[in-house]
């Protein structure tokens, strides 16, 4: 009964009709009279016992009344209860307990929205997503070194630095509203199939930013020749302004199904001349040339170095800031160890596929590895090739001796970072 009840509650069942225990006890009646006209073999005589005498049951006398009023109660007992407003409503319980989840979750992300720093030092902005400053022609970003960013030592690789630089001058594109259908190509360069690639990287690192530090990038776009285009940053720390990096980089135009350099088009040149500023660079040109390194000139050579898949980016080509970790891969260890890169000069020749097989060629300037002792400044000439020997980056990148406060000791990992 409890069963039917709670399904007639969402699947109504048909009602009986009001009348339908009166027909019923009716039928009864008809048959006990029936029955009663039968047992006699004389007409009137068994018609009045058919009338006055009660009908027995295993000798016992029943009552057609009493019988009737049973079966009849029986008959609404058993009968749902009338369909009314309440009685069809659905169980509520389920879909107020989703609501309040919901709204409990809200007020949580509302209240991690709302979170305020206890100490000033601490990230105040983690989703500053940059801004247009100086007329439009500056972008501005901030950024927050986190743990997986830094290396044994506590500070920021330069991988981690370059990719800072190359995410802001992305979203300078893409703040002044010329980003197209392309990793940072304007509508015009994606409707000729071309994109930007740097031909030379110059890198100036005046400190290393640590873990939890914010720190503040300005990039902005100047002309360079008839058809390039030289891209400037400035990296500093948030908290006291002073400089921590500066790079000065020079990209030209390439077209995407070629792969071969292309000039400037007066269409592109239009969509991105207002943009730039006439400012000098802000690391002065080191025209010192790069040497070119063999197997008889390198000190060190590693070899078995390849693209993985996650290498490329969205032009299928090789991350420019990949490069740089494929060409210290071939420096010795005791520098990486005693010192840390200053700055760094970098020409790029030609591009690598997925499927191209590199070596990194590296070698020591002066009296090579043996001049550590002394903890004076070094410089490293450098090359990344393929197999067959095409060149694809040469640099030259420059060494300081790390500081004893970045460690607390020398060489020593302090126990607390473990």
């Amino acid at each position: 009964m409890v069963a039917t009840a709670a399904t007639s509650a969402f699947f109504p069942a048909a009602s009986p009709a009001p009348d339908s225990g009166a027909k019923t006890v009716k039928k009864l009646a008809n048959l006990g009279v029936m029955k009663s006209k039968s047992a006699g073999s004389s007409g009137a005589l068994q018609g009045k016992a058919s009338a006055q005498v009660s009908p027995k049951i295993n000798g016992t006398s029943v009552g057609l009344t009493k019988p009737v009023e049973g079966v009849k109660s029986e008959f609404e007992t058993s009968s749902p209860a009338p369909r009314t407003f309440i009685n069809t409503l659905p169980d509520w319980s389920m879909l107020l307990a989703a609501i309040t989840t919901i709204f409990l979750a809200a007020e949580k992300q509302w209240m991690m929205l709302d979170w305020k720093p206890r100490r000033p030092d601490m990230l105040i902005d983690p989703f500053d997503l940059g801004r247009i400053v100086q007329d439009g022609r500056v972008f501005r970003q901030n950024f927050s070194i986190r743990s997986y960013e830094i290396g044994a030592d506590r500070t920021a690789s330069i991988e981690t630095l370059m990719n800072h630089l190359q995410e802001t001058a992305l979203n300078h594109v893409k703040g002044a509203g010329l980003l197209g259908d392309g990793f940072g190509s304007t509508p015009e360069m994606c409707k000729k199939n071309l994109i930007w690639v740097v031909t030379r990287m110059q890198v100036v690192v005046d400190r290393y930013p640590t873990w939890g530090d914010v720190v503040q990038v300005d990039t902005w776009a100047s002309p360079s020749g008839k058809n390039g285009m030289r891209r400037d940053w400035v990296l500093l720390d948030s908290k006291t302004g002073k400089t921590l990096t500066r790079a000065s980089s020079i990209w030209v135009m390439m077209n995407k199904q070629t792969r071969k350099l292309s000039k400037i088009p007066e269409e592109v040149r239009g969509e991105i001349e207002p943009y730039f500023m006439d400012t000098v660079p802000v690391v002065e040109e080191d025209s010192r040339k790069l040497q070119k390194l063999d197997d008889n000139t390198a000190d060190y050579v590693r070899t078995g170095l390849s693209p993985r898949w996650s290498d490329l980016d969205v032009n299928q080509h090789v991350n420019n800031v990949k490069y740089i970790g494929w060409i210290l891969e071939s420096a010795p260890l005791p520098i990486l160890e005693s010192y840390e890169l200053s700055a760094m000069t970098l020409e790029y020749r030609r591009e690598c596929g997925k499927d191209s097989a590199l070596q990194s060629l590296t070698a020591v300037a002066g009296s090579g590895v043996g001049n550590l002792g002394t903890l004076a400044d070094m410089d490293c000439q450098h090359l990344l090739r393929l197999e067959n020997g095409a060149e694809i980056v040469r640099g030259r990148t420059s060494w300081r001796p790390k500081h004893a406060s970045n460690f607390g000791t020398l060489g020593q990992i302090p126990a607390e970072s473990i």
